[in-house]
């Protein structure tokens, strides 16, 4: 069995940098690069109020121009600037002679200057929300964001940020602002045209087009591990972090974070659905509080079905390991169990695990059924099973 395939079952909706605000990134150990700064303090903000994504649904199809020219003036550059210590020195003691007749015991002051990050992110509420990448604000000590046709920045606060995620939410001072509306991206799919809006190296507001290669890719960047991105080919560079990648409706239905270090066409997104789930928290500037199951597991290929030696046509994802005491070890589940449905619906992926799984609460129930066998006289699971229905109750992650 491939080792790399092993993902952990926790329900976390997460996307570094360098200078450049997106993360450029590798899938299965291949390396990525990242996109740019880093981790904020958070700031409360009272009695807030999801975005109106109701008229989004009865949007109709439109041409790129078209998208481009009403999505744009929600599109805003985000700057983050973080204050870095480049050593101790005194002017003075660069001149020899001084150093010469005053000696080296001299006393002597630190020096800083500011690095700066670029990023994108969009409008979501008249009052100034926006949604950006966690990754492109991360540690920073001024943020400043600047609309289309304005020439001075407005300075911008972190209101929430979930770094597992790779979320945050700014707030800009003012009303009256243009937003984006929110799709569903559960219901795009593969081969579905997109577009994405941001600032790729500081060339702000610039737009490209491609299709959604592929859905559930599951990639780790450093010590982030995201687990259910939408794939795409519309170019995405350092500065689109952040940004919005819409569908042909004008609607928000990813939010652009990586691109392959190594190919080209090869970007990554964190679905809007997911984004959805935790924006509340955000924007009230709570803590981002994740059901989990507890699990370890693969997806089932003709590799590992021959290794269980299950049909090579079976589908699901095998539990590889249970955590002691999660919700998954008190409902019942056990390693080699080959989970085929959630709630009634098939499993394909781990990653549909990982999606039945964010759609939930704490607290809330999950039907499991698998596909439990025997034991062969190496320990290996038997295809001579049966089907197990069981349910666990989601608790938070630890």
């Amino acid at each position: 069995m491939k080792r790399n395939w092993i993902i952990t079952i926790v329900v976390v909706l997460l996307a570094g940098f360098l200078l450049g605000g997106s993360i450029v990134a590798e899938n299965s150990g291949i390396p990525l690069l990242s996109g740019l700064l880093g981790t904020g303090a958070s700031e409360q903000v009272q009695n807030a109020e999801l975005p109106n994504t109701a008229s989004a649904t009865a949007a109709l199809p439109m041409g790129v121009a078209d998208i481009a020219e009403k999505a744009g003036p929600a599109v805003v550059n985000v700057e983050a600037r973080i204050k870095v210590s480049t050593g101790m020195s005194d002017p003075f003691m660069n001149d020899p002679f001084f150093r010469e007749f005053f000696g080296r015991s001299m006393p002597i002051y630190p020096e800083s200057r500011y690095e700066k990050g670029i990023g994108t992110g969009f409008i979501i509420s008249a009052d100034g929300y926006i949604i950006t990448n966690q990754h492109v604000i991360n540690n920073a000590d001024q943020i400043t964001v600047k609309l289309t046709g304005k020439k001075q920045s407005l300075p911008a606060r972190v209101v929430g940020q979930d770094y597992e995620l790779d979320l945050a939410v700014l707030k800009i001072e003012g009303e009256g602002y243009p937003t984006l509306p929110m799709g569903d991206s559960d219901k795009m799919r593969v081969g579905d045209w997109v577009v994405a809006i941001g600032q790729p190296y500081g060339l702000d507001h610039t737009v490209t087009t491609g299709v959604v290669s592929a859905k559930g890719r599951p990639v780790t960047i450093q010590d982030r591990n995201y687990k259910n991105l939408i794939q795409t080919d519309a170019a995405i560079n350092p500065g689109n972090s952040g940004g919005p990648l819409l569908n042909m409706r004008g609607q928000v239905i990813a939010i652009n974070t990586a691109v392959n270090a190594q190919a080209q066409g090869i970007g990554f997104a964190i679905p809007i659905n997911t984004a959805k789930g935790v924006l509340q928290e955000l924007m009230n500037g709570q803590k981002v509080v994740r059901p989990y199951m507890g699990i370890r597991m693969l997806d089932l290929d003709e590799e590992v079905c021959a290794e269980l030696r299950l049909p090579s046509d079976t589908q699901g994802a095998v539990i590889v390991e249970v955590v002691a005491g999660s919700p998954a070890a008190q409902g019942g589940l056990r390693s080699m169990d080959v989970i085929q449905k959630l709630d009634g619906k098939a499993i394909t992926s781990g990653s549909d695990v990982q999606t039945a799984v964010e759609h939930k609460k704490v607290g809330e129930k999950l039907v499991v059924q698998v596909l439990r066998g025997g034991k062969n006289q190496i320990g290996r699971a038997s295809c001579r099973g049966k089907n197990h229905t069981l349910t666990l109750t989601l608790a938070a992650k630890p």
